[in-house]
């Protein structure tokens, strides 16, 4: 039996909404699951993702294979990367206190970049309330009647 880590919508027309859920590859996307791992909210900016790291881990250990779309998500998370470090501990490459502290440092350096991101958009999001007119003003029209003299001048000189 194929397990599949993938997204089940939820929500209304156009406002979308996600569980993150372990299926059968296959039964239909929004039918039986076996286990709910998060949430994912696309909407809000950045988006909302919420995750059992532990969960997904371990099904990911058991062989459930992610679509592109939570694969992304899990890759934002940092289960991929503790995956992969874990699978270095295993190897005999490091310890798993290695992995750990390694770990740790890759999420602190990773929460600092999406809070940075975070406000960036809300800076440039005030930003463009405050600095774009209300009501453009129209520059005056240039009237023709001064060049319909040159004209005459023109024709009068021959």
């Amino acid at each position: 039996m194929a397990v599949k880590m993938r997204l089940q919508r939820h929500g209304s027309k156009k406002r979308p909404f996600y569980f993150v859920v372990v299926a059968d590859a296959r039964s239909p996307r929004d039918g039986k699951f076996i286990q709910k791992l998060g949430t994912y909210n696309p909407l809000t900016v950045p988006a909302t993702i919420q995750i059992d790291r532990q969960k997904a881990l371990d099904w990911l250990h058991k062989g459930a294979q992610p679509t592109d779309t939570v694969r992304r998500i899990l890759s934002f998370k940092g289960v991929l990367y503790l995956k992969h470090l874990l699978r270095g501990v295993s190897l005999g490459l490091f310890d798993e206190a290695a992995a750990m502290q390694k770990f740790t440092t890759w999420s602190a350096e990773h929460d600092v970049q999406v809070n940075r991101r975070q406000t960036a958009h809300k800076k440039a999001r005030t930003d463009s309330r405050t600095t774009a007119p209300v009501v453009k003003k129209v520059a005056p029209k240039e009237e023709q009647a001064p060049a319909a003299p040159k004209q005459e001048e023109a024709k009068t000189e021959e």
